[in-house]
């Protein structure tokens, strides 16, 4: 088995294809939402992230095959000021499960963000989904608190 991770080049088309398939995967997972995405997000997602000066993407591939994305985006730690890795879109195709396909990803993210200077990488996970939170505590994320007194931050959202 040959794995190859890499910094996919929003302009290559064999890469941009594959962001979207990989996101498509994801979306039509219980733990993306269970929808499909249209085709215009799928085909469009790669230009549109590749107009986003802060945006990256993790591919990874096994013998060829596309098996795992991250998208990446640089924001900014006020209290630390530096900046910081938000970790977004996690996928590993079902087929690739369990092979640390994860990790491997992770690891080329954080190989970024210590590139760039940042503090730390931050990401999101649902409650209910306890086959990534097992991975990202093994790759060494936690819950985000600035004090235990008052609680764990929660994620929030308002659709405009």
């Amino acid at each position: 088995m040959q794995t190859t991770v890499l910094i996919a080049d929003y302009h290559n088309t064999t890469h941009a294809t594959d962001i979207g398939r990989l996101l498509a995967h994801y979306a039509q997972d219980p733990m993306g939402g269970g929808k499909s995405l249209p085709a215009e997000i799928t085909q469009g997602v790669a230009q549109a992230l590749s107009r986003i000066p802060n945006a990256f993407s993790v591919l990874c591939y096994v013998d060829g095959q596309p098996a795992g994305l991250v998208n990446g985006f640089e924001a900014f730690s006020t209290f630390q000021c530096k900046p910081l890795i938000n970790v977004h879109d996690v996928v590993v195709a079902e087929t690739f499960r369990g092979i640390g396909i994860s990790q491997l990803l992770l690891t080329k993210v954080e190989e970024v963000a210590r590139a760039k200077g940042c503090c730390k990488l931050t990401l999101e996970v649902l409650e209910g989904n306890q086959r990534a939170q097992h991975a990202y505590r093994k790759f060494g994320f936690t819950g985000y608190e600035l004090d235990p007194t008052v609680g764990k931050a929660l994620f929030w959202q308002k659709p405009l």
